[in-house]
């Protein structure tokens, strides 16, 4: 089973409604598909999702990254031994997880594929469907009010609302207009993207609390690299913290649970570089007694597919954040994971289950 191709193309697919955090707007999905064929015919498909204010990865950067630094390490080595392959994929360079990320995807596809297995039976099987959240993009309380019950009415019963974009009492304001648009039978989770500071967090946070506005958790309150305040806000209010973007890599993972900094851990594959790293994680979370929710960036449901399977084959992993293809304006993916409504499905065919990647042909 050796490698003997790696091809990239580039998509771009408009979403339903513009995407809006404390970080960034998107308008679309602007992702590289990477396409990986062995010397038996097999195909294995990944994605990467440019997300610059992220992750620091650019679709020219993925692209390079992959034709001129992993392709020419990859080209030759065979899949039967495939932790020489994951190794040599995350030594080949420093950073660029996303580009890392899309080559994993689609060794994993491969691997899987020829183990006559779903990737979720392969990495585990823990369990067959997920129930995804939904994500409000951050708009005036007036604005995320309506679209939260309107996600309500399609029938999510978790919410992901966005804030930290300006000050703490307009994000107050907003968290109080969803609560009163959808009522008590919601889970609400709020993600700052970084946007406050430590004080401001504590006083938010606490003022949340006394106003019984129900809060599950609040995903990355402060700076990515505040560890240290992370941890001050998460001994000083009674409501879960969870850790995002301060979480790349396992090293960084061990830095939050060994000073318990945060209460969760919200893993990624385009920060970690794929479910090699990500395995890492979950698995030195479970043993600090830490869970996890697995998420993705805007991506398509390649790149998700994959996400919720690695999702899926653990125990540890209690949350899920996979609304991204819902946002878009066509799929362009036949196979992998199913959504109905809230509720994701495992294929069972082998691999990612695509059956094709329409994406790949009509992309630009």
């Amino acid at each position: 089973m050796i490698i003997q191709a790696i091809e990239v193309k580039r998509i771009s697919v408009p979403l339903k409604k513009p995407f809006k955090t404390a970080l960034r707007t998107v308008h679309s999905l602007e992702s590289v598909l990477v396409k990986i064929t062995c010397d038996n015919g097999m195909v294995g498909w990944g994605e990467a999702s440019a997300t610059v204010v992220i992750t620091g990865d650019s679709i020219e950067s993925i692209e390079s990254a992959i034709l001129n630094t992993m392709k020419p390490q990859l080209i030759g080595l065979n899949l039967i031994a495939y932790e020489q392959v994951f190794q040599t994929l995350h030594q080949s360079m420093v950073g660029n997880t996303s580009a890392k990320a899309a080559v994993d995807i689609a060794l994993y596809d491969l691997i899987s594929q020829r183990a006559g297995m779903p990737l979720y039976q392969f990495l585990g099987g823990y369990r067959d469907k997920l129930e995804t959240d939904y994500t409000v993009s951050v708009n005036s309380p007036k604005e995320m009010g309506e679209d939260a019950a309107a996600y309500l009415k399609e029938g999510f019963h978790v919410l992901k609302i966005k804030v930290g974009k300006d000050n703490i009492e307009d994000d107050i304001l907003r968290i109080q207009e969803i609560r009163k648009s959808v009522g008590n039978q919601v889970k609400i989770r709020l993600d700052a993207n970084q946007g406050w500071n430590v004080k401001e967090a504590v006083q938010s946070i606490r003022k949340m609390e006394d106003m019984g506005l129900g809060i599950e958790l609040i995903e990355q309150p402060v700076k990515a690299h505040d560890l240290e305040g992370l941890k001050r806000v998460t001994d000083s209010v009674d409501t879960p913290i969870m850790a995002d973007e301060s979480v790349f890599s396992p090293a960084q993972a061990l830095q939050v649970l060994q000073n318990r900094a945060a209460d969760m851990i919200n893993i990624k594959l385009m920060k970690a570089g794929g479910i090699f790293k990500a395995q890492l994680i979950n698995q030195m979370a479970e043993e600090h007694g830490i869970p996890c929710m697995v998420g993705s960036m805007i991506e398509s449901r390649l790149a998700v597919s994959a996400a919720a399977h690695f999702a899926a084959s653990k125990k540890n992993i209690t949350r899920f954040d996979f609304d991204a293809p819902l946002m878009l304006l066509h799929d362009g993916i036949d196979g992998g994971v199913t959504y109905e409504g809230r509720l994701m499905k495992m294929q069972k065919e082998p691999g990612l289950g695509l059956r094709s990647v329409s994406l790949w042909e009509g992309g630009k």
